[in-house]
């Protein structure tokens, strides 16, 4: 582990920097592509403040759907597992498993939370 400034300080060092020295004196698309690029770290940033807890809750979710299962214990294994889970939760409802009933309800909540989750990280102003 790194001292500071932390990954948190430094993104948010560069996306300063953009936004207010860098922005201000570009026009047209250099001006355009520099502020893709500053929504590009903020959205990096939010992925890096979001990303555990949101990774637990679709791990919980899915266990809920599917069968229980222990988290794997590194993020990269916990990633590729929920990777997994979504496949085999995709296959279930091609196969027409959550077509009706309670079944398709959970499934409806997994997905409308698994939507909110990824908004609140690429586009959290969409939720409003």
């Amino acid at each position: 582990m790194q001292d500071r400034p932390s990954r948190e300080e430094l993104l948010q060092a560069v996306t300063r920097f953009l936004d207010e020295e860098v922005v201000p004196h570009l026009d047209g698309s250099r001006q355009f592509y520099c502020r893709v690029a500053a929504n590009a770290l903020r959205t990096v940033m939010r992925e890096l403040d979001q990303e555990e807890e949101q990774l637990a809750a679709e791990w919980e979710r899915l266990n809920a759907l599917l069968h229980v299962e222990q988290q794997p214990p590194s993020r990269a294994a916990l990633k590729q597992a929920l990777r997994q889970r979504t496949e085999d939760l995709c296959e279930r409802i091609r196969r027409g498993g959550a077509d009706a009933g309670a079944y398709r309800t959970q499934v409806l909540d997994h997905v409308r939370a698994s939507v909110k989750e990824k908004l609140l990280v690429s586009n959290p102003g969409w939720l409003r």
